[in-house]
């Protein structure tokens, strides 16, 4: 499942906030940004694209950290107007 809460900065960089739940039923809370995106609907898409195939990987943050969340451990996508709060 992802839900998804969407901030654009200033300079047009789109922020989302996914709550991704896992194949082994945990769930996680990261940010993805994209500087080349400013539409938050761009990064959504750009988003579940990318872990729609089991090759996927897509960089997130979760708080201060690098994450990066591979597509075969993701379970499903849900895309929610609010999402998770970090």
């Amino acid at each position: 499942m992802v839900l998804v809460t969407a901030r654009v900065y200033g300079a047009g960089m789109a922020s989302i906030v996914l709550r991704v739940r896992l194949v082994s039923g945990d769930h996680i809370d990261l940010t993805y940004e994209d500087p080349d995106l400013a539409d938050e609907a761009a990064v959504v898409d750009q988003a579940v694209a990318t872990l729609a195939p089991d090759s996927g990987v897509l960089r997130c943050r979760h708080g201060d950290r690098l994450t990066v969340l591979y597509g075969r451990g993701v379970a499903a996508l849900e895309v929610s107007p609010r999402g998770a709060v970090l």
